[in-house]
């Protein structure tokens, strides 16, 4: 009987301990509508032992950006608009396809960011590194090919942050499911995807009710055109839907303030492939 007792009173207090880290002495929430334009070009290298390795540069450009809502600082979210440079990817990756096992598909790469909007006095604050690593699995028809690809990401901050409100190394899996359509005897292939982002590692403060939660989902539409044997051109539209949770901690957890930002993102693009 006082096994159970103990075992209740644990539980309780594990419970108290959660809804504690559910309160937030204010809390606000934004919503932002974004439209973007992209390019880039990507080089890649095939060997008969199956290796592949790619290089690419993607370029991203904001057209529209407008944000309102009121942050939980009470301080209402002025609405901007104008043209101007938001990112750069340079990415590197890897990956093997097996003769007897093509339809898995492992890769892993790093991709160095350059962020448009924090200034260029601090290279801290304007770059960032990401390594990724995942599997992809394909069944191929006489018309399309169904794909699922299973990728772990980890983006890693070189400036001083506070672990209960962000992470220095940000963990999340993206599931993608798409297929590509083959138009016989035409130098096109439509394609289409869907894509979730899961958080791995969110910090207590940042949970959703405790859980870590997708923050991203994404779709897009295109189609590849060939050019030569080994050029494309790829013109695709993406939509995205992001939500995420931004603290505020004061010293000693005194005060603590959570924002839910919700981004609506329209993006248009092309990409050259040298393959």
């Amino acid at each position: 009987m006082n096994g159970y007792r103990i075992t209740v009173i644990g539980v309780m207090l594990a419970l108290g301990v959660s809804a504690f880290a559910w309160n937030y002495d204010a809390v606000g929430a934004t919503t932002e509508q974004m439209v973007q334009l992209r390019t880039g070009a990507e080089f890649a290298k095939k060997w008969r032992n199956g290796l592949r390795l790619s290089i690419g540069e993607e370029l991203r450009f904001n057209l529209y950006d407008m944000e309102t809502g009121i942050s939980a600082k009470k301080v209402t979210i002025d609405t901007t608009y104008g043209a101007s440079f938001y990112k750069s990817y340079t990415s590197f990756a890897l990956a093997y396809t097996h003769p007897e096992f093509y339809y898995l598909k492992p890769d892993a790469g790093y991709t160095l960011r350059l962020l448009g909007n924090k200034g260029w006095s601090d290279p801290n604050e304007f770059l960032r590194h990401r390594v990724f690593f995942g599997l992809t699995a394909s069944y191929k028809a006489d018309i399309a090919k169904i794909y699922l690809r299973e990728r772990f990401v980890c983006d890693m901050r070189t400036d001083s942050v506070n672990v209960l409100e962000k992470n220095q190394y940000n963990w999340t899996l993206r599931s993608r499911l798409g297929t590509e359509f083959i138009v016989p005897g035409k130098p096109v292939k439509p394609y289409l995807w869907l894509e979730l982002e899961n958080t791995l590692n969110a910090p207590e403060y940042q949970r959703k009710n405790g859980h870590q939660f997708i923050n991203h989902v994404r779709t897009q539409a295109g189609v590849k055109w060939r050019l030569t044997k080994l050029s494309s051109l790829d013109f695709f539209y993406r939509f995205q839907y992001g939500y995420d949770r931004d603290i505020n901690i004061t010293k000693n957890k005194g005060y603590i303030q959570l924002t839910e930002q919700t981004t609506y993102l329209h993006a248009i693009g092309v990409t050259y492939n040298f393959d």
